[in-house]
């Protein structure tokens, strides 16, 4: 199929309960020197390649099945070891049955929880949820939750004996303490002042976090009302590591983290240059005592080179996230303030 134009190794492996292959290809072609583009259309042509050898010999095979197990982009951000707003949601809506025997339950502990709920088609046959910060909302019974599956819940709870007293115990949350306000005010810091990324504070952005996190820790009747940020501040650790990251290197906004990319990547390059200077030397070298002494400063770079590496890795880290970080914060804060509304009405 590509051999006459690509470079292919085809592994077979035997060690598990389903025989299968993987294929190695050589992205620039021995014969025109082009790039290999790997289109959907090849792998289906692949796909019946692959069938019909195994048909010829007695093996079974994958009829109309998906290449894919879910959305594209769902398996990426699952592979970063993040998760999606599915993903989210599920976790909410699992934690809410947990104090549910009725839709008059679920639905309130829902938008406590941040979310917008709405209901089209009678008797609930679709609920919608939707975070204030996600483009389109979710149907529940995409995520397996149908009116039957829900129903059956709720009767289970319904008998249990011991229901009324745990959702007593976890009644529906109404945000009565703003954590992002409470931490806002102590930093002085107002989320409002800009859209310019050039003024935003980067490594008072990951304080914000860790503060937020442990104020979370130390009172247990109080939450983040934006679903992403919730399940964001559980990664505190990192950000930890972020913020002494740029504290160490004394770094506070956006373009001082770019320049010091930028600096680190000069320092790379450099060494890089001379680690090359020396393997050049080496292919010259007469003796093998020569040789083995370049050799020898070309490790004393590599382990120079090692470190700025890692450096280098953790600020782009730290650059990506960012403006996601400081979107988050911004959606948090705008929450809040609006709770903060609703409740200062309330008691007017």
């Amino acid at each position: 199929m590509w051999g006459s134009e690509y470079e292919i190794v085809v592994t077979t492996h035997l060690n598990t309960d389903n025989i299968h292959n993987h294929m190695v290809v050589n992205s620039v072609s021995f014969r025109t020197g082009r790039k290999f583009e790997n289109h959907i259309s090849d792998h289906y042509r692949l796909r019946e390649i692959s069938d019909e050898i195994c048909r010829e010999r007695g093996k079974s095979v994958l009829e109309h099945s998906n290449f894919y197990g879910g959305e594209k982009s769902a398996y990426w951000i699952h592979k970063s070891g993040k998760q999606t707003h599915r993903d989210m949601l599920k976790a909410d809506i699992e934690e809410c049955l947990k104090y549910s025997r009725r839709y008059d339950d679920l639905i309130p502990r829902l938008r406590g929880l941040g979310y917008k709920v709405e209901r089209t088609g009678e008797y609930y046959r679709h609920l919608t949820v939707q975070a204030p910060d996600w483009k389109r909302p979710v149907r529940l019974d995409s995520l397996g939750y149908t009116p039957e599956a829900l129903v059956a819940r709720f009767e289970k709870q319904e008998v249990d004996f011991y229901f009324l007293r745990l959702q007593s115990e976890h009644r529906t949350y109404k945000p009565k303490q703003f954590p992002l306000e409470s931490v806002m005010k102590q930093l002085e810091f107002e989320a409002e002042h800009s859209y310019d990324t050039a003024t935003i504070l980067v490594d008072t952005l990951f304080l914000i976090v860790i503060m937020v996190a442990e104020l979370l820790a130390e009172l247990a009747d109080v939450m983040l009302l934006s679903p992403e940020l919730r399940f964001e501040v559980k990664n505190v650790q990192n950000y930890i590591s972020d913020y002494e990251f740029l504290r160490n290197n004394d770094i506070h906004t956006i373009p001082q983290l770019e320049q010091h990319t930028e600096e680190i990547k000069k320092q790379i390059a450099s060494l890089e240059a001379d680690r090359q200077k020396i393997s050049n030397k080496i292919r010259r070298a007469k003796t093998p005592e020569e040789t083995a002494k370049l050799k020898i400063l070309r490790k004393e770079i590599t382990k120079k080179i090692t470190p700025l590496r890692k450096k280098l890795r953790h600020a782009q880290r730290i650059l990506e996230k960012s403006p996601h970080l400081y979107e988050l914060l911004r959606q948090e804060h705008h929450i809040e303030r609006a709770q903060m509304k609703v409740s200062e009405d309330r008691f007017r």
